[in-house]
C-alpha cells in the first residue's frame, strides 16, 4: 500500500485521517496515485509571498484541522428531496457526488445514443478506456499542489463521453453536495467530447454544512477536432467553506468552448481556468461573475493560450463586491509566436456596493505574433451618479434604485447561460443576494 507523507505541516494534517492511499482501480490509476504523491511531497503549499497568490491569503484554511473524506456515502445521509432542490428540469442525466464520493442512490440517468456517463469506479469498456487515455493528463499536479492532492485521493470521478458527431440537445448536471463540516472533498470531472460532438455540462458545488470545510476540485475537458462544448461552474457553498477549484481545457482544430464561471459562496475561493489552444481556427468564450459581500474572497485566476492560428476567443469577468469583501481577478491571453490572425479580447468590470470592498484586478496580454487583433481593459468603479439620480426621479427610493441597478450590471452574465431554468434560479438568487448585501 501507498505510504502518504509529506515535508510540509498543512499537507501532513490535511493527510493525517488517512494512513494510506486508495488501492482501489487498475494498476494504472495506483500509479497515478502514487506519482501524485511524489509532487505533493516535492511542492508547498501556496502563500502570499507567491505571485500568482499575492492577493489570497490562504491562512485561515491552514489554521484548519481538517481529514479528507474517504468514507462511501452513507445511506440516508442525504435525502431525495434535499437534492430535489437543486434538480436542473432539462437534465436528464445527474450525477449526485456527497463530499466528493458518489451516490448511485441519488443520481438518475436516461440512456443517450452517443452517450457514456459514469461514475469512475463503475466505468467499463469504452468508458474505461476513455478514463485511462485522458485522466490526469491536463491537470497541472507538477506544479499545483491542490491538483497534486486531489489526484493523491483520486477515488470516485464522474466521467462523460461524447461519441463522434453527436449533439447532445439536453444538459448534464454534476452535482457536488458538501455535507460534514471540518472535511475535505475531493471532486473530479473529466469530459471528452470526440470528434464535431456537442453537449452542456453544468458542474454546481453546494452545501448542505455547516461550518468550515475544503472542496478541492479538478476538472478536466477535452473538446476534439469540430466539437462544440457549454460548461456552467456554478459555485455556491456556505459562507464559512473554502473552495479551490481548477478546470484545465483543451480545445482541437476548429473546436468550441464556452465557459460561465460563477462564485456566490465560500469564505475564501479561488478557481484556476487554464485554455489551450492546440489546433486552428478554435473559438473560446468565457464569461465570469462573483458576487460576494461580508468578508468573503474571491479569486479568479484564467489563461488562455493561443498555440495555433486563427483562434478567437472572448472573456468578460464580472465582480460585484459588497461589505469588506475582496474579489481578484488575474486573466492572461498568450499569442505564441505563429498564431497569426489570433482575435482575442478581455475585459474585467467590477461594481463596489460598499466603501469597504477591494478589486485587484490584473488583464494580461502576451503577444509573440504580429498578424493579431487582441484587446483588454479593467474597470472598477462604483454606481453611476447619472444612473441612479435617473431612477430615483422616476420614483424608485435610493435603496431600490441601487438594486436594481446592481442586478443588471451582474445580470448581463447570467442570461448568456444555456440552460433556461438555471437562468431563472440564478436570477432569484442574485435578486435576493443584491437585496440583502451590505451597502455600507
Amino acid at each position: 500500500m501507498t505510504q502518504v507523507a509529506s515535508g510540509n505541516d498543512y499537507l501532513d494534517t490535511l493527510l493525517e485521517g488517512r494512513k494510506v492511499l486508495p488501492e482501489a482501480g487498475g494498476a494504472w490509476l495506483r500509479a497515478l496515485r502514487r506519482r501524485a504523491v511524489e509532487r505533493a511531497n516535492a511542492l508547498s503549499v501556496p502563500s502570499t509571498r507567491d505571485e500568482e497568490w499575492r492577493f489570497t491569503d490562504l491562512s485561515p484554511l491552514y489554521k484548519m484541522a481538517i481529514s479528507p473524506s474517504v468514507q462511501p456515502v452513507q445511506p440516508g445521509s442525504v435525502e431525495q428531496s434535499q437534492v430535489a432542490a437543486f434538480a436542473i428540469p432539462e437534465a436528464h442525466t445527474q450525477l449526485v457526488f456527497v463530499d466528493g464520493r458518489y451516490s448511485h442512490a441519488l443520481s438518475h440517468q436516461s440512456p443517450r445514443e452517443g452517450l457514456n456517463v459514469c461514475n469512475l469506479a463503475d466505468a467499463k469498456g469504452s468508458a474505461q478506456t476513455t478514463a485511462e487515455s485522458f485522466l490526469a493528463k491536463l491537470a497541472s499536479t507538477h506544479s499545483d499542489v491542490f491538483a497534486a492532492v486531489n489526484t493523491a485521493f483520486l477515488h470516485d470521478c464522474a466521467v462523460v463521453h461524447l461519441t463522434p458527431e453527436h449533439a447532445l440537445s439536453e444538459p448534464i448536471h454534476l452535482l457536488f453536495i458538501a455535507t460534514s463540516k471540518d472535511s475535505a472533498n475531493y471532486p473530479r470531472v473529466l469530459v471528452v467530447a470526440e470528434t464535431g460532438a456537442q453537449g452542456t455540462i453544468v458542474e454546481e458545488y453546494v452545501a448542505l454544512a455547516q461550518g468550515s470545510y475544503l472542496t478541492d476540485a479538478v476538472s478536466e475537458f477535452f473538446v476534439a477536432e469540430n466539437a462544440s462544448i457549454s460548461h456552467v461552474r456554478l459555485q455556491r457553498e456556505n459562507q464559512s467553506a473554502f473552495h479551490i477549484g481548477a478546470t484545465a481545457v483543451k480545445v482541437l482544430r476548429g473546436g468550441r468552448y464556452a465557459a460561465w464561471a460563477i462564485a456566490l459562496g465560500a469564505r475564501i475561493s479561488r478557481h484556476n481556468l487554464s485554455i489551450l489552444q492546440a489546433g486552428e481556427a478554435t473559438e473560446f468564450s468565457v464569461d465570469g461573475l462573483s458576487v460576494i459581500g461580508g468578508r468573503q474572497l474571491a479569486d479568479m485566476h484564467s489563461t488562455i493560450d493561443h498555440a495555433h492560428a486563427h483562434g478567437r476567443s472572448r472573456q468578460m469577468h464580472k465582480t460585484v463586491v459588497g461589505g469588506g469583501a475582496h474579489a481578484v481577478f488575474n486573466g492572461k491571453i498568450l499569442v505564441r509566436a505563429g498564431a497569426q490572425q489570433t482575435d482575442s479580447g478581455q475585459q474585467s468590470r467590477n461594481l463596489l456596493i460598499s466603501d469597504r470592498g477591494h478589486v485587484d484586478t490584473k488583464p494580461q496580454l502576451e503577444i509573440f505574433a504580429d498578424d493579431v487583433k487582441c484587446a483588454h481593459g479593467a474597470t472598477v468603479g462604483q454606481i453611476e451618479a447619472d444612473e441612479l439620480f435617473y431612477l430615483k426621479s422616476r420614483g424608485l427610493s435610493d435603496a431600490v434604485a441601487r438594486n436594481l441597478l446592481t442586478y443588471a450590471f451582474a445580470a448581463q452574465v447570467i442570461e448568456r447561460v444555456p440552460v433556461p431554468s438555471l437562468v431563472k434560479k440564478l436570477e432569484e438568487i442574485l435578486l435576493a443576494q443584491t437585496q440583502t448585501r451590505e451597502t455600507a
